[in-house]
């Protein structure tokens, strides 16, 4: 999928995580970025490098593969598949929502 694609999916995927009060940001290296500033109602989901609690790196193969469930991220962290800066309190959190 493309970043626009992916990035709808995760603009549906947090509608409902307003409560998370936080701001994510998905670093797809050379693919892109998606940013999901979830302190705003509904969350705001851009392709904007801006600043987040929590980044998680990884690639966009990686990524999708999360999203879908086929990759565990406990797994994906464990194996150097992802890479987490920040607030790992809120990194754990994100898979309730993905």
């Amino acid at each position: 999928m493309s970043l626009e694609q992916n990035t709808d999916l995760i603009r549906e995927k947090t509608a409902g995580a307003a409560d998370l009060n936080k701001k994510v940001k998905f670093d797809l290296k050379e693919d892109g970025i998606i940013h999901v500033d979830a302190t705003t109602s509904p969350p705001t989901v851009s392709n904007d490098d801006n600043d987040a609690d929590v980044t998680l790196i990884l690639s966009m193969e990686n990524f999708e593969a999360l999203v879908d469930g086929s990759l565990n991220p406990q797994m994906a962290f464990m194996m150097g598949k992802l890479k987490i800066e920040g607030d790992m309190g809120l990194a754990l959190k994100l898979a309730d929502i993905f």
